[in-house]
């Protein structure tokens, strides 16, 4: 554990130092990647847990582009967040863009912005398993361990089980199949009474 949390530190400095002085736009942006990064390398802190299964299979085709963010467990990279959602596009390495945005404070709040890659980290073990990057050279796991047949909605997972984001395709999701979703979630491990629901903007 210490290990670990001196990496995290390690990776925080390192940033520090090469960041250069940046609008206040730019500087919240950063400090929003900045998280993001901070809490793959936290992630090893965790107590060990049983094995977090994946989905059997993944047509990544399919997963790309927008998800929104229906719920997940607070994490403090992204505190003041509302409208939170993530775009996935293909690009000609083959690998994966990211895109994670959300609204600061309100719905009418400063755009925060991140930009990374991801990619599956074994294809001959798993396609559900991939890593994400946001600086170099430090990643993170994207774990896929739930996922509608018709890619509707989608739960995104790490083995600490410290990390959870509920996607759907649209802003809301069906209360039923919420439902639903959570309980298969409770079964793999999670504490669901450290799930939050994340504002969205009321449909036009």
């Amino acid at each position: 554990m210490q290990r670990e949390l001196r990496s995290a530190n390690e990776i925080e400095r390192s940033l520090q130092r090469t960041r250069a002085p940046t609008s206040r736009r730019g500087a919240g942006r950063g400090a929003f990647a900045l998280g993001l990064v901070l809490a793959a390398a936290l992630a090893g802190c965790a107590s060990p847990q049983p094995p977090l299964e994946v989905v059997d299979e993944v047509d990544l085709d399919r997963y790309l582009g927008r998800w929104y963010e229906i719920a997940s467990i607070p994490q403090r990279f992204q505190r003041g967040c509302v409208a939170s959602r993530a775009t996935y596009t293909a690009r000609p390495d083959g690998r994966i863009g990211v895109l994670n945005e959300c609204r600061d404070g309100s719905f009418d709040g400063k755009l925060r912005r991140a930009e990374g890659v991801a990619w599956v980290a074994n294809p001959e073990e798993s396609r559900a398993k991939l890593r994400v990057q946001f600086f170099w050279p430090f990643r993170g796991d994207y774990w896929i361990i739930q996922l509608d047949p018709d890619y509707r909605y989608a739960a995104v997972g790490h083995p600490s089980r410290d990390y959870l984001w509920i996607l759907a395709r649209t802003a809301t999701l069906d209360p039923m199949l919420y439902r639903d979703l959570s309980a298969r979630l409770e079964a793999q491990g999670y504490d669901l009474t450290r799930l939050r629901p994340t504002p969205q903007p009321p449909a036009p």
